[in-house]
């Protein structure tokens, strides 16, 4: 019955499309949205784009979860003090009045929702967002089924009941199926079924599932890609008949042009890296280099999930259109390009805390890697934070190492291997962004992206949001790097000098050895 139900309110809701006209704004005219995981990198960047290039929606509800230090109040306010909402207040003052809290949490029942909110999005909500989850990659695999699993199936359920719905977007990943090579535009379906994964971990004890985990993940390199893919099985089975369609993001850069070029505000995964190659603090880095790496700015995939939101609704479906939003497959990029645009720009725009210069290489030798990071890594980080000590400061550079070392291993298994990512629903949504006239507000097409200009952005980006650096600091930044320069050949110079010398003397010890010893064999 619940599912005779969902079809006939798809159905009307489906009828009201038409009236809504062609273009994307038009289309989003009047409607009420409910997004989820509003206040991570990817949910700001997509509230603001609604609110700035989609002008008359009419409300946006954002799910938030309280934290133990901070009520859905406090965290409401934090999100919109947020630098990504400046171009909003200056352009649309009183724009960000359409956007309301509701109390929530994705991994509760009903999303924990209070009976009255629940109600309330039930008769009102037109179009989903869903992209809360958690992107801790070492997440414990009950934390992560529960957040990234679990929380789809709460989200769909919720989706079930909504009388007015006419599209639903689930944000998923590229990696959602890191255990195959190649990965077309649909939905995997494993051995290990979902809720055989969602029993275990409500039935079965934290040791227990620590024991059983490894089996589970197999060829997935993490639980995040595991119980992301998980989950899109999930919406297979309880949203087939559901307006929705699913998009998979790589790995998600800082911004390419909206809402401002480089605009990022956390430093996981590949922009934590980035900031530390252009501080100098990483001189060795585990990767394949011939390899192709597949980043993709914010603002394309934010583009991305409101067209298909968009192209879902006026173009209706018998299956699930998947999206493998990606640059590898329609614009590619060598990590070793890669590296050396990000090694350009970062000495190009130093930040006031370079502390060396910036200078690396990428390796797939893990013993001398090991032996570099311990040389280049945490015995500089050991000596400085001796100095600090010495000087009365809180040593941190230690603490710093050991971080990134973290979080390099954790992204050691995408920097050693490469996928083929099918884009034949991407390339069609550009054909049909492109047809409406919509391309010059929304830009879907990875092809107009220029990889040098973004690395410039994306490091001025970092310097910017992530270091809180001043444009006026560059001056005596840059003076600093020289300085650094010079210091970084005398070094390389005098290493030289010292490994010829260790040479020299175990060839003279060799020598003492042989006549002191050789007569005696």
């Amino acid at each position: 019955m619940e599912t005779t139900n969902a079809q006939t309110n798809s159905g009307h809701a489906h009828d009201e499309t038409h009236s809504r006209g062609s273009s994307i704004d038009t289309f989003f005219a009047e409607t009420v949205i409910f997004v989820t995981g509003a206040t991570g990198f990817l949910g700001k960047a997509l509230l603001e784009k609604l609110l700035r290039s989609c002008p008359r929606v009419a409300t946006i509800f954002v799910l938030i979860r309280p934290k133990r230090s901070q009520s859905i109040e406090e965290r409401f306010r934090e999100l919109l003090e947020n630098p990504v909402f400046d171009r909003i207040r200056s352009e649309f003052p009183g724009a960000l009045n359409k956007i309301f809290p509701v109390k929530g949490d994705v991994s509760m029942p009903e999303l924990g929702l209070q009976p009255e909110d629940k109600d309330m999005l039930i008769q009102r909500v037109n179009i989903v967002f869903h992209s809360a989850a958690t992107v801790r990659f070492n997440e414990p695999l009950k934390v992560a089924v529960n957040l990234n699993t679990r929380g789809t199936e709460h989200m769909l359920d919720l989706c079930r009941h909504m009388t007015n719905l006419i599209s639903v977007i689930h944000v998923s990943t590229a990696y959602s199926n890191a255990d195959r090579q190649e990965i077309e535009e649909s939905i995997y379906i494993t051995e290990i079924k979902p809720y055989t994964v969602i029993d275990m971990c409500e039935n079965l004890d934290d040791e227990t599932i620590g024991i059983i985990e490894k089996k589970l993940i197999g060829n997935h390199p993490n639980t995040y890609t595991l119980t992301k893919g998980l989950a899109e099985q999930i919406v297979l089975s309880k949203g087939s008949d559901l307006p929705i369609a699913i998009v998979r993001p790589s790995i998600v850069g800082a911004a390419y042009q909206e809402p401002f070029p480089g605009w990022v505000d956390n430093v996981y995964g590949i922009t934590g890296i980035m900031t530390e190659i252009g501080r100098g603090t990483i001189r060795s880095i585990i990767c394949n280099a011939n390899l192709v790496v597949d980043v993709v700015p914010v603002d394309f995939v934010v583009d991305t999930l409101i067209c298909a939101s968009w192209y879902n609704a006026t173009q209706r479906s018998d299956t699930i259109r998947i999206y493998n939003c990606t640059s590898s497959s329609l614009h590619p990029i060598t990590w070793h390009e890669f590296g050396h645009l990000t090694r350009k720009h970062a000495i190009e725009s130093p930040s006031k805390y370079v502390m060396w210069y910036p200078d690396f290489t990428f390796r797939t030798n893990k013993f001398i890697h090991t032996i570099m990071v311990a040389m280049l890594h945490f015995l500089p980080a050991f000596i400085v934070d001796l100095i600090l000590r010495v000087q009365g400061y809180k040593p941190i550079m230690m603490k710093i190492a050991k971080r990134f070392e973290h979080a390099a291993k954790t992204g050691e298994f995408f920097a050693m291997n490469e996928w083929k990512f099918c884009a034949d629903n991407m390339t069609k949504l550009v054909k049909f962004v492109r047809a409406s006239g919509d391309c010059d507000d929304f830009n879907v097409d990875i092809k107009s992206l220029d990889w040098d200009t973004y690395l410039h952005q994306y490091m001025l980006g970092i310097r910017k949001y992530i270091l809180k650096d001043n444009p006026d600091t560059l001056n005596n930044a840059r003076n600093r790097l020289s300085k650094l320069y010079w210091m970084h050949k005398l070094t390389k110079v005098f290493s030289i000098f010292m490994l010829l010398e260790m040479i020299k003397c175990a060839g003279r010890s060799s020598r003492n050895y042989t006549k002191a010893f050789g007569s005696q064999f």
